[in-house]
């Protein structure tokens, strides 16, 4: 309930109502090139052009520059478009195979980043199995008149983040970097977003495993599942730090000045996240140990008593044991008050020693 609070809120910062605009369906070129776009000045033309007329205009009357977006495509897609940009072969070969580590690659003018997505899986009951972090991968192209990006995973849509740039014009205006800050901003975002939400299931748990009414063995299945997703957002946000630092101090020629400080902004953003997950997986560590802790003494706590009814039951057995042998010169075999006498010893016996280990907490 939180989460999703937490959530409704983040998206009414956001400001405007957000549309899939790389939706296919909404795209007049096909599944793979989900939007090709000039901007001038920071306005979207309204024209619908083909990607080699779109690096036509710009690069014929030198103003603005082109926005492809890119969904999976494979290489037989990318081959026109890297030989249209000048695309290096080894940052297109990463393009097409994804799986890769977030990382900042200067290639002639060209940069090439890798940005990790991630999404919250929403479930209604964590368990052993539940998926709580889906990533993804987002890798731009960033020219001097040109943005490629290419997605990859079934979120990170770009679409409502284009419309939010569309908006603001002036920014837009700053060129390809300011694409491109735009994008690292949205996905930093979405880890923040990401964290609170799991923050909320390391919560629940906590409060599950030192609950005195939680069964003993139901919690070690989801705080290892738990630790698993969070390693997960751990290999998407931990090694962008490095790559989001270099694009805000080092001096690049394809990126805006300007610009350059609205990274470090971004760079302090995931710091935050980065030691917002670090403590996330130290507390499922102690989480994990009190939760051992806990099996360990209440597995004692059972020992404890199978030995206390153990030993209560030692006593009827050694006196029955004895009895039992039938020999023909035992005392008091004849006489008459022999087994109530047995019965009274043997029900004694067993009073006083259960009244011991009940006083000492055994039973």
């Amino acid at each position: 309930m939180v989460g999703n609070l937490r959530k409704v809120a983040y998206l009414t910062r956001r400001g405007r109502r957000r549309v899939d605009l790389s939706h296919p369906a909404r795209s007049p070129l096909g599944s793979t090139v989900v939007n090709c776009v000039v901007y001038r000045d920071g306005v979207r033309q309204p024209e619908s052009v083909s990607v080699e007329e779109a690096v036509r205009q710009v690069r014929k009357h030198r103003d603005g520059f082109v926005w492809l977006g890119l969904h999976e495509p494979g290489e037989e897609q990318i081959a026109g478009v890297a030989e249209l940009f000048g695309l290096h072969p080894l940052a297109v070969e990463d393009a097409v195979h994804a799986h890769q580590r977030p990382k900042v690659e200067q290639y002639g003018d060209v940069l090439f980043s890798v940005l990790k997505t991630v999404t919250y899986v929403e479930h209604t009951e964590l368990t052993a199995t539940s998926e709580v972090v889906d990533t993804g991968e987002i890798m731009v192209f960033t020219g001097p008149d040109f943005v490629v990006t290419v997605r990859h995973g079934r979120h990170g849509s770009l679409g409502p983040l284009r419309e939010e740039l569309e908006a603001e014009p002036e920014q837009l205006a700053k060129g390809p970097s300011a694409v491109l800050h735009a994008i690292a901003d949205h996905v930093v975002d979405e880890y923040v977003t990401v964290a609170d939400s799991v923050q909320n299931d390391i919560e629940q748990v906590e409060t599950d495993v030192f609950s005195p009414h939680s069964p003993r063995n139901a919690d070690a299945g989801r705080i290892y599942q738990l630790k698993r997703e969070l390693l997960e957002l751990k290999r998407a946000v931990v090694p962008l730090a490095l790559p989001l630092d270099r694009l805000g101090t080092e001096p690049r020629n394809c990126l805006d000045k300007e610009i350059q400080a609205y990274f470090r902004d971004v760079s302090d953003h995931l710091t935050r996240v980065t030691e917002q997950v670090h403590a996330f997986d130290a507390l499922l560590d102690s989480i994990l140990q009190a939760h051992l802790a806990q099996v360990t003494v209440g597995q004692n706590e059972d020992m404890r008593k199978i030995t206390s009814w153990a030993a209560i039951v030692a006593v009827p057995t050694m006196v029955c044991g004895v009895y039992g042998m039938n020999f023909d010169h035992m005392p008091e075999l004849r006489w008459r008050f022999g087994y109530p006498l047995v019965l009274g010893v043997i029900t004694a016996a067993c009073f006083v020693i259960h009244r011991g280990f009940r006083r000492n907490g055994w039973l």
